[in-house]
């Protein structure tokens, strides 16, 4: 082959690769989520410790509880060894919250439970149910309760159910295998569903003093969203190879053919 053709193929092939970069390079880590823009005018919320507010029941919410009368009296006398009474509902039963955020009890039918506390469903509950029973004490809880936490590559996400109302965030990231190679420990986002909408805080824990923030206690519906570091050639190269070897193919085919009928 001619010197001329050489460098014809050579200057063909090479716009080609360029532009082919070019375009691949709109979707390497495409998959990473909630980047603030450079630039940008957003500011993170200041990071509470505790929940400002009560976790409220919502929607979808699967509740359960358990009713006793005379106050709670039967439970002293369940510790105590005394045959419990009869007539408490049983607790392992769950009722879910429809859309209206109305749940369907026994004996009382329809109740809005949807926004109440879960003191003050315990109350409204108590009022209810004292038309049928002696002195109701009731304890309802939320069954369902979980956070999602993105530990630094999202294909490794987990659903962590919370097991009860205290749970920080170093035990809701220890759940879901700890922060991965790719994550980010000084770029933690935790989203925060709230009365005012989402709050977003951005938390620190790469360094010792962010040990005081791995007590934060989390809430029902958090999003712990830690930062994965970009992998630029891995994401170029895994993308831009399949296209490189079909074009590789189609050159190596049009040299032979150049060839031949040269």
């Amino acid at each position: 082959m001619s010197v001329h053709n050489k460098n014809l193929i050579r200057h063909c092939y090479l716009p080609v690769l360029f532009l082919l970069l070019l375009f691949t390079s709109c979707g390497v880590n495409s998959n990473l989520m909630f980047r603030t823009p450079k630039n940008s005018d957003f500011t993170y919320d200041s990071i509470p410790m505790r929940p400002k507010e009560e976790y409220r029941i919502s929607p979808d919410d699967k509740i359960a509880f358990s009713l006793n009368t005379k106050d709670g009296a039967p439970i002293l006398e369940r510790m105590s060894g005394i045959r419990q009474e009869e007539g408490s509902a049983p607790v392992d039963m769950e009722y879910i919250v429809n859309q209206e955020g109305k749940t369907n009890l026994p004996i009382l039918g329809m109740v809005k439970v949807g926004g109440l506390t879960i003191a003050q469903c315990e109350d409204t509950l108590e009022k209810l149910y004292s038309a049928e029973y002696q002195s109701p004490f009731i304890q309802v809880r939320v069954t369902n309760q979980r956070v999602i936490v993105f530990p630094g590559n999202g294909s490794d996400a987990r659903v962590i159910p919370l097991q009860n109302t205290n749970t920080t965030l170093m035990e809701a990231i220890a759940q879901a295998g700890g922060i991965t190679e790719r994550g980010k420990a000084n770029t933690i986002k935790l989203m925060r569903k709230t009365s005012a909408g989402r709050e977003v805080y951005r938390i620190d824990l790469s360094t010792i003093d962010g040990l005081v923030y791995a007590d934060m206690i989390v809430q029902a519906n958090d999003y712990i969203y830690i930062e994965p570091t970009p992998d630029v050639g891995k994401e170029v190269i895994k993308e831009v190879a399949p296209v490189v070897s079909i074009i590789s193919s189609a050159f190596i085919i049009f040299t032979f053919f150049f060839t031949v009928n040269k």
